[in-house]
């Protein structure tokens, strides 16, 4: 059976990596979390006190970052130059710096050819802002996530409650309208819907249902033979 590539976009929050994986279980494919590779090149520059609006310094640090994910218990861990950073890039301090440093053209490009090499031999699930209408065009499935705002805050604070972070509902919330507008608003591979992704607002609906609806059109584009 032929593998295809299922693409799924977004805003904040809207539950893209929570679908992607359990897609990509169901489907027994691959799961690539574009999110947690820009993730990772903001915390290398904290970490290391790196000013990210130079473009020198940018340049520099992107020679020095490999990205790649281990599966470990059944769950998707990022590594960043062989450490496990799946707990840190999770944290505030990151949230607060990955939408500037994923505007950056430079990582955008050095990310999208990691990306696009990873999903060569097909069989993937991906999700990001701007996986369907940059990193994979050619995907035979794109979806595009959305959900009420307030939703949408209630599922991070509780996803960053359960992490052991404390975080204020309100800060989670400007935080998520706040990257909202610099993913839309930023000139390189800007957050937007592709003109052939299928909308699912899964405001109301259950994980296992927007699973089934993302399986089934999966299914459907699955070629037989």
């Amino acid at each position: 059976m032929k593998r295809i590539i299922v693409a799924i976009d977004g805003y904040s929050s809207c539950g893209k990596s929570t679908l992607a994986k359990a897609l990509a279980k169901s489907l027994h494919y691959a799961y690539l979390d574009s999110g947690a590779m820009y993730r990772a090149v903001t915390l290398y520059f904290l970490d290391n006190h790196l000013d990210y609006n130079d473009p020198g310094v940018v340049d520099k640090a992107l020679n020095n970052i490999e990205i790649h994910f281990e599966r470990i218990e059944g769950q998707n861990h990022a590594f960043l130059n062989g450490v496990d950073i799946e707990h840190a890039i999770r944290e505030m301090r990151v949230n607060e710096h990955v939408s500037p440093v994923s505007a950056i053209s430079a990582v955008r490009r050095a990310m999208v050819r990691q990306q696009q090499l990873m999903g060569k031999r097909r069989g993937i699930v991906a999700d990001g802002r701007d996986i369907g209408t940059v990193v994979f065009p050619d995907a035979e499935l794109k979806i595009f996530l959305i959900a009420d705002p307030d939703v949408r805050t209630s599922r991070r604070h509780l996803e960053l409650a359960a992490k052991g972070i404390d975080a204020d509902w309100h800060e989670v919330q400007q935080n998520l309208l706040e990257r909202d507008r610099i993913d839309s608003s930023r000139a390189d591979s800007p957050l937007r819907k592709a003109d052939d992704a299928i909308v699912i607002d899964n405001t109301l609906l259950s994980e296992v249902q927007q699973l089934e609806q993302s399986l089934k059109l999966a299914k459907e584009r699955i070629p037989t033979a």
